[in-house]
């Protein structure tokens, strides 16, 4: 079980850890457009699965940035996995904000969709897709925060950082929108 420490508030958590152990309903896996796997998070993620995640991520013939699919969870302890590619950073002007924000409405409605309790996300294309750090977390926050007001199923999101400063950036995020530094 995590120890959940910092940010808890209204469904929201954010804790530093390892996604691939996280217990959850669902996890989101900031894939490429792929579903093939890859490096970082989604290397990870498929590593941690086992080869029926690669065999059920060919069958879904990719997915264009911004939108979400939806697998088994495999040998991770999460029922499912979805899948995110988000925005490659190129300087603010491709539309990147809303196709990181896309990217976490899409996942929260799929695992709306599938009944899912409880949902844990990384940080999406802040690694190799070199999107700002504490622009994406605002993003991030905003979107998470806005949804889990009135979901059907989804009550309780967290936020699983890499690191110390993802980790300081999402409990930034979260002091900003609701005004609680």
């Amino acid at each position: 079980m995590h120890k959940l420490k910092g940010v808890v508030a209204m469904g929201f958590h954010v804790i530093l850890g390892d996604i691939t152990r996280f217990r959850a309903d669902a996890i989101v896996n900031a894939a490429n457009t792929s579903l093939l796997g890859g490096g970082g998070v989604d290397g990870a993620i498929h590593q941690a699965a086992g080869p029926g995640l690669l065999v059920e991520c060919r069958a879904l013939n990719g997915c264009k940035t911004g939108e979400a699919k939806i697998t088994g969870g495999y040998n991770l302890p999460a029922k499912y996995v979805i899948h995110t590619p988000g925005p490659v950073w190129r300087g603010g002007g491709s539309g990147e904000d809303g196709l990181l924000a896309s990217c976490y409405t899409n996942c929260l409605i799929l695992a709306d969709e599938k009944r899912c309790k409880t949902v844990a996300f990384p940080s999406i294309s802040t690694g190799v897709y070199r999107f700002p750090l504490k622009r994406a977390a605002g993003i991030a926050v905003n979107k998470i925060l806005s949804f889990i007001k009135a979901p059907l199923y989804v009550k309780d999101v967290t936020m699983v950082c890499f690191d110390a400063a993802t980790e300081a950036a999402y409990k930034a995020a979260y002091g900003e929108f609701t005004g609680k530094n």
